[in-house]
């Protein structure tokens, strides 16, 4: 299975190191900013960009639009919260979506982990709730895409009479549908609908772990792939990785302050209970900044030269991963390094083993 390179794109530039406030996903929006971010992701050999979501931050179907207008090759994974659009809705827009970039959308399912992010846009419904919902919100987009006559649909959440779309997504069946959640309301639900379930960064054998029990959850025969997300910090030594790496955790923690506030999602909490046990699992998966930030999104991180950090992120393709999601604390730097140091070691090794089991087999 060919592996898949994703970054993360914004609209201004920030990150940890900025202060606790300064979120990728949030903030303002520099238009140069945003179409070279966008340029080093493409020029460097990226599959995809996430565009990421948060109840404060600019919308980012529009993003996406103006994005694919600046770039020919780069692929879309757009986040997107269930409950604020209505399914039937958010069908067509990313349908339309869909042909306006050529085929270039995936959409990446977040249903939300922390009740007073929800409560900004109004929902009040609570964790395992809001998973239900959406179930019934894929159930319907999913059928809004393929069906060929309008439907009528009863549900918990939402009762449509005759729903129906004349635009259907260039993508057949429909766009890939990538998915995180770490609590077990959301493997159910996750399991059924993705093409990709995805994972933050945690130890190999947690990993392993996890995509059993999601493939355990799935229908019976369903093809699933999955993903991880990592953070980086790279050195010409290992060194001088690790002088930086002390160096990204100290501005952390001048700029916050304070400890942070113990986090409702599961997946948050999973992180800092790996954090307690050890600042360093398997070779290099590094831990404190997790602990610093209080795991607010994917904040473990691979310490160590190209070399090594292509390694362990081949030992993650290795246990079941297909997918490798990295991100910088400098995001523009960090992504010019990561596509022409990185990310060419890890397709070349990638390439050498599926020559070797073609050979085998």
């Amino acid at each position: 299975m060919p592996v898949e390179f994703i970054g993360m794109i914004g609209t201004r530039d920030a990150s940890e190191l900025h202060g606790p406030t300064v979120s990728i996903t949030g903030g303002s929006i520099d238009l140069a900013y945003v179409r070279k971010f966008a340029k080093v992701h493409e020029d460097g050999g990226f599959d995809r960009v996430l565009v990421g979501y948060s109840s404060i931050g600019p919308d980012g179907f529009n993003v996406v639009s103006y994005v694919a207008a600046a770039t020919e090759r780069l692929k879309f994974l757009l986040a997107h919260r269930p409950g604020f659009v209505a399914p039937t809705l958010a069908a067509r827009k990313l349908a339309t979506l869909d042909h306006f970039t050529n085929g270039r959308l995936a959409v990446h399912i977040i249903t939300g982990g922390s009740d007073a992010e929800q409560q900004r846009d109004g929902d009040w419904l609570d964790h395992d709730t809001r998973y239900r919902r959406t179930d019934e919100y894929l159930d319907i987009v999913r059928r809004v895409w393929t069906s060929e006559e309008p439907f009528d649909y009863d549900g918990e959440f939402y009762q449509l009479k005759g729903a129906f779309s004349e635009v259907k997504p260039l993508q057949q069946p429909h766009l890939p549908i990538y998915f995180g959640g770490a609590s077990g309301a959301a493997v159910g639900v996750g399991a059924k609908h993705s093409n990709v379930y995805a994972f933050w960064g945690e130890p190999i054998a947690a990993i392993k772990q996890r995509i059993a029990e999601v493939k355990a959850a799935a229908p019976p025969g369903k093809d699933l792939r999955f993903s991880v997300s990592l953070r980086p910090i790279l050195g010409e030594t290992e060194a001088k990785a690790w002088e930086k790496a002390h160096y990204i955790l100290s501005r952390i923690n001048e700029t916050r302050g304070k400890a942070p506030a113990i986090p409702e999602a599961v997946g948050s909490l999973r992180l800092l209970e790996f954090a307690k046990e050890s600042e360093i699992h398997d070779k290099r998966l590094w831990t404190p900044v997790a602990a610093a930030t209080g795991a607010r999104g994917n904040t473990t991180a691979l310490v160590g030269t190209p070399e090594q950090v292509a390694e362990s992120l081949f030992d993650y393709y290795q246990a079941g991963v297909t997918t490798l999601l990295i991100r910088g604390f400098n995001p523009v730097e960090d992504a010019i390094a990561y596509g022409r140091d990185v990310i060419p070691l890890v397709r070349q090794e990638v390439q050498r083993q599926e020559r070797q089991t073609a050979t085998v087999a």
